[in-house]
This record gives structure tokens, sequence and C-alpha cells, in this order.
């Protein structure tokens, strides 16, 4: 079996039957600060953020992306690592079933994967992974460095957990998803384990309003 039938494989049972956070990948919060809640959102409402304001890392294939490039679009950025057991595929399946239930609007909704371990997700891995959840999810890669750096602009940790071998470690990270609007402004974060439809009222809101 390939690793994207595996990876689909995965996705499927994890969409299907459990949306469990596991000790291996632990759920972070994120966006410090803000209140839950406001202005009719169940995710965090926090427009006007000073920090989230800018990604540009290379996709898979090389090219250097933007958000800019988005506009028109809902925007949804998440940081996460392709082995991940449990958080990274949940959340990313859990998108694609509320994209598919959003009927046409879901196509003006833009997943983005931004990797926190370009060590081990290099450029075929991190395509693969991401294709397996749509054809049209955007995964980004950038060294080290790039890494931290985009990392501390949208507030998100990351850290090495040590396993059996240097290569089979795990890494804690913010479980969240930060949401731009289709002016591409931050306007929301939305915590891991978030329901499905309060996720998929949030973005109808934003689409509404644009």
């Amino acid at each position: 079996m390939g690793m994207r039938t595996k990876t689909m494989a995965v996705a499927l049972g994890l969409a299907l039957g459990a949306l469990l956070v596991l000790p291996a990948c632990s759920d972070r919060g994120g966006a410090g600060g803000a209140s839950s809640g406001t202005a009719g959102f169940t995710a965090i409402d926090i427009t006007g953020a000073s920090y989230a304001n800018k990604l540009e890392l290379p996709d898979p294939d090389g090219r250097v992306r933007r958000l800019e490039e988005f506009q028109g679009k809902l925007v949804l950025v998440f940081f996460g690592y392709t082995q991940c057991p449990d958080v990274c595929p949940t959340t990313l399946a859990e998108l694609a079933a509320v994209r598919k239930a959003m009927g046409p609007d879901g196509a003006k909704v833009q997943p983005v994967f931004v990797s926190v371990d370009p060590q081990r997700d290099t450029p075929e891995v991190l395509k693969a992974y991401a294709q397996a959840f749509g054809d049209d999810v955007v995964a980004l890669r950038g060294d080290a460095a790039q890494t931290k750096y985009v990392a501390q602009d949208f507030k998100v940790f990351y850290s090495k957990v040590p396993g059996k071998t240097p290569d089979t470690y795990t890494i804690d990270h913010t479980a969240g998803t930060y949401v731009f609007d289709t002016q591409g402004r931050i306007r929301l974060f939305m915590r891991h384990g978030q329901p499905a439809a309060a996720i998929e009222a949030d973005l109808k809101r934003l689409l509404a309003a644009s």
C-alpha cells in the first residue's frame, strides 16, 4: 500500500470515527488573551490582531505562496506535521468534511497546512499528505529558520518530543486554525475540537459579511 493510500485511509477513519486527541500530539492553545464566542462566532474572534499578518513560504513545488494570493476566499491556516498521529489528520479531515457540507461555498474556503517538521516533511511527503485531504489544499514548508519565524509571528508553539530513535520523535504544537476573511484580514482562531456545525456556521457568517 502506497503512502498516499495509507494516509487517505487514516484520514477517512478519523473523519468517520473519532475526534480524539492522543498524548503524542498535544492540543496546545493559541491566540492568547482573546475571548471566545464574541461577535456571534463560536471561534475566538481576533479581528485586528497585530500578529498572524504575514505568511510567505514555499510549497512542495518550490513556489513561494503568500496570503495575498488567496484574497476572495476564506483562508484557514493550520500548523502541523505529516507524522502527527491524531490532531493534524483529524483537523484536516474535518475541514474537508465542512467544505463539502458547505456545497458551492466550500470552494471559497482555502485550507493552508504549514509544516513544523521540515526535517521529515520533504516536499514529496508533504505534497502527498496534503492531497489526501483535497487536491486544492496548499501545503507549505520552509527551512528551520523560516519555520521558526512564521510560527513566532502566528504565536504558534511547537517542540520536539524525543522518541526511541532520533527519527521517531513527535512534536507538541498549537492545535488550532487561523481564519482570514476574503479581504485577507485575520478574523478567527478555531480551537481544536470545535464542532463541525459550529465551524461551518462561523465560515458562512464570514462569507455573508464579505
